[in-house]
């Protein structure tokens, strides 16, 4: 007689190597169900936005099929998941169900709940590590607390960093001889249709894990180059392994031994294998300040910026949604944001500091627009670096650190190819104007066909008068602070 199945609860972690739950469960000698549960109720706001949602249909797609390769076969259920998980178990008989942690807030309050009713049921609810080289509680600060600052939290990350052996993918997944229903992952339609906004993101993207290890693959050939190139807006310099993170189609801990072996013999590489792997641990420094401040996503960490003179735009707000600022360096990320699903690094914090502090639009409205046209919709680094930009959260960026948006495209974008290639109704201008065009003569303009105002619009606030607009509102906050520590 055969053993009672084990349940293995996929959620963002959808790959079959360094996957200590799928190990585990197939070492336990039963037969395994694969199991995916789509649930846009628990997370509240944080549900997938369009396009995880579109990077989802894909990672499924390509999960599901690297699971029948082995023999079993990926269920996926839709609904609450207080509901669907105890439905499951009592469909299957399951006497186990073996997951790896999250720590988003809704998911850890969840896997809470889980375990009170399951260790009631009887049920075996076992949660592993995997989506974190380190856990947060292993990284923390002599009073015991979570870092808030980068470089003490590096220290203490590497210091006496052991990584744990990564697992093979299984050959054989067996299955339990009567599987449950499953839906049809077509019927989710996960993916755009009426407008079908996605052909950028397919010729952009391969999800899936054969895609992360091939991207692996190809960005540790040319690594030596990460710490120059990284911030190039015009070279293929970043790894572009954030959304196969963001899905767990790879393992930090794989990426962090890929880097480590490129190192070996390199030498004068090794600047660049170290800041990538800072660029790692940024990523769980991030987890780490969720878990410990569960509103990090609404809220400021730095308690005097729930009192800042932000304004409502919205038509501030929709220009830079739209990459209509007239200011390219910008309108050249959110554009290629729409179009791919991803912005450059560098764009990110060009952009998310325009919209801060140019516009004095809430940091939570850049969050928002974020989360949903992402394909690396990420709770903790989204939240995180948000605030890093407002000067709001850890570590973050004075306040009075303004970006300007044309030097900053003078020095990532020096020929002005990034902003030709997103921007292409400025391709004719010369390198000198294409990041100021207003600045460029009347015949300059007329040889490049751009007619400002109609072509391309002009800008929607003058740096100068926004950037003291900015400095005055955080002194306002400033002041404000003192007076209520001294009444």
């Amino acid at each position: 007689m055969r053993s009672a199945p084990v349940i293995v609860w996929f959620r963002n972690d959808f790959r079959l190597r360094d996957h200590p739950a799928l190990t585990a469960a197939i070492a336990s000698g039963s037969p395994v169900i694969p199991l995916y549960i789509l649930d846009d109720e628990t997370p509240g706001p944080w549900a997938p936005g369009g396009a995880s949602r579109w990077w989802l249909a894909k990672s499924l797609d390509a999960f599901g099929d690297d699971i029948s390769a082995r023999g079993g076969r990926l269920i996926l259920r839709r609904g609450n998941i207080h509901r669907e998980l105890p439905r499951l178990v009592e469909e299957t008989g399951a006497k186990a169900i073996y997951f790896t942690r999250s720590y988003e807030p809704w998911a850890v309050a969840l896997e809470g709940q889980l375990k009170l009713h399951f260790d009631e049921m009887g049920v075996a609810f076992k949660r592993y590590s995997g989506r974190l080289i380190r856990e947060p509680e292993n990284v923390r600060t002599g009073a015991n607390s979570a870092y808030q600052v980068f470089t003490p939290f590096w220290r203490a990350f590497i210091k006496d960093l052991k990584l744990h052996s990564a697992s093979a993918a299984p050959d054989r997944i067996n299955s339990p001889s009567h599987l449950p229903k499953s839906d049809d992952l077509r019927d989710w339609e996960l993916l755009p249709v009426k407008p079908d906004w996605s052909h950028g993101l397919d010729e952009t993207w391969q999800p899936g894990e054969s895609g992360a290890r091939a991207r692996l693959t190809k960005f540790t050939k040319h690594l030596a180059a990460y710490k120059e190139d990284r911030d190039r807006l015009d070279r293929d310099g970043t790894s572009r392994l954030s959304p196969h993170l963001a899905f767990g189609e790879i393992s930090p801990t794989t990426c962090w031994r890929a880097a480590a072996d490129a190192a070996k013999g390199k030498g004068a590489a090794d600047q660049s294998i170290e800041t990538f792997m800072r660029e790692l641990a940024w990523r769980e420094f991030s987890y780490s300040l969720l878990v410990e401040f569960p509103k990090l996503p609404e809220k400021p960490l730095r308690s005097e910026f729930a009192e800042f003179p932000w304004r409502e735009e919205p038509a501030h707000l929709k220009a830079w949604q739209r990459g209509k600022t007239g200011y390219p360096i910008v309108d050249a990320g959110m554009r290629e944001l729409w179009a791919t699903g991803y912005m450059h690094n560098r764009a990110r914090m060009i952009a998310a500091s325009f919209l801060i502090k140019h516009l004095l639009i809430p940091w939570t409205k850049g969050e928002a627009w974020f989360w949903d046209t992402l394909v690396d919709g990420d709770l903790a680094n989204n939240s995180a670096s948000w605030q890093w930009v407002a000067g709001c959260g850890a570590d973050a960026a004075p306040y009075f650190r303004i970006f300007n948006p044309i030097l900053q495209g003078e020095k990532f974008d020096p020929s002005g190819e990034y902003v030709r290639k997103w921007v292409p109704e400025l391709a004719g201008l010369p390198a000198k104007t294409i990041y100021a065009p207003w600045t460029a003569s009347a015949e300059e303009l007329a040889q490049s066909g751009v007619v400002l105002g109609k072509s391309y619009p002009r800008p929607i606030v003058d740096h100068s008068r926004a950037r003291g607009r900015a400095l005055a509102a955080y002194e306002e906050i400033k002041t404000s602070s003192k007076g209520e520590k001294h009444s």
